[in-house]
């Protein structure tokens, strides 16, 4: 599959499971709804790569490195969106999510030496500038209460989680280890790390099953997890973590067009510059210039 539709894929999916989680919420603790989704998203997987042959046994230092994928992006990361919206429309969290490429950019610098390019730093800001327009719609619709701050934060903290779960995989990359079989091992550290948190924070463990609670977790599991991960993690193989976490730029759109016609979610100037902005920024940090032949 080319990279723009891996890309393309991506965005789609994601854009429509902020609100899916909304589903999740009330009907399950958070850290059990992540334990439960990456579970079976892991056991799917699992079942795949035995399947097809593939092999699942690795080295522990590369278990270290799926470990901390798993904890930082299928764990920690996704207890703090799925709390953050408790208190925020789903489409506002998926917002936050637009200041992924200059967080990116800065732990890729940090971790992997990756050269710091002004061209995908400015796209960075511009990105980081749109956020903080739409950020700034949601306070002042419904306050600078204590419950949308800490929405905000939790969002911001779920961000730089999710870089931490790039770098690690770009580093096992790095050494030639890509596609399902890393990915099962991390969602499956991540789904034990999520049960793990439950248990220490006493969290209830019983589920109100209905159906839309059902259908929610089948397609966070099946199309949120597995497909649009796989399809992440391989744009991060071809692009790096920096430019991957433009597709958090562009999936916003998606996601507050979803809110607007299911949360009440409503546009404003603010918005529009704010979505103009995230997606210029991301059109400045794609854009390739043509060389010239033989040039």
């Amino acid at each position: 599959m080319s990279t723009t539709s891996l890309y393309a894929l991506c965005v789609l999916i994601w854009g429509t499971t902020w609100y899916a989680i909304t589903a999740q919420i009330g009907a399950i603790a958070p850290e059990y709804g992540v334990a439960l989704r990456f579970a079976l998203a892991a056991a799917v997987l699992f079942a795949w790569c035995a399947w097809r042959g593939l092999p699942l046994r690795f080295s522990p230092r590369l278990h270290a490195l799926f470990a901390m994928q798993g904890l930082t992006g299928f764990c920690l990361s996704y207890i703090g969106i799925y709390h953050a919206e408790r208190f925020i429309v789903s489409g506002v969290v998926a917002v936050g999510y637009a200041a992924s490429p200059l967080v990116g950019l800065v732990t890729a610098r940090l971790f992997l030496g990756t050269p710091m390019s002004r061209r995908v730093a400015a796209g960075g800001v511009m990105g980081l500038v749109g956020v903080g327009l739409i950020f700034r719609q949601e306070v002042s619709r419904l306050g600078a209460s204590e419950a949308v701050l800490l929405g905000a934060g939790l969002t911001a903290a779920a961000v730089l989680l999710s870089s931490t779960a790039s770098i690690a995989a770009a580093r096992y990359q790095r050494q030639g280890v890509s596609g399902w079989p890393p990915l099962a091992w991390a969602m499956a550290w991540g789904a034990a790390g999520a049960a793990v948190v439950g248990q220490a924070l006493g969290a209830p463990t019983d589920v109100a099953w209905s159906l839309p609670f059902a259908a929610s977790l089948a397609y966070l599991t099946l199309a949120g997890s597995v497909a649009a991960f796989g399809a992440f993690y391989a744009v991060v193989h071809r692009l790096g973590p920096a430019k991957a976490g433009y597709i958090g730029v562009v999936t916003p759109v998606v996601a507050l067009a979803v809110s607007s016609a299911l949360e009440g979610f409503v546009w404003t100037g603010d918005t529009l510059a704010g979505v103009a902005l995230a997606l210029g920024g991301n059109a400045v940090a794609m854009w390739q210039p043509r060389t010239r032949p033989g040039g």
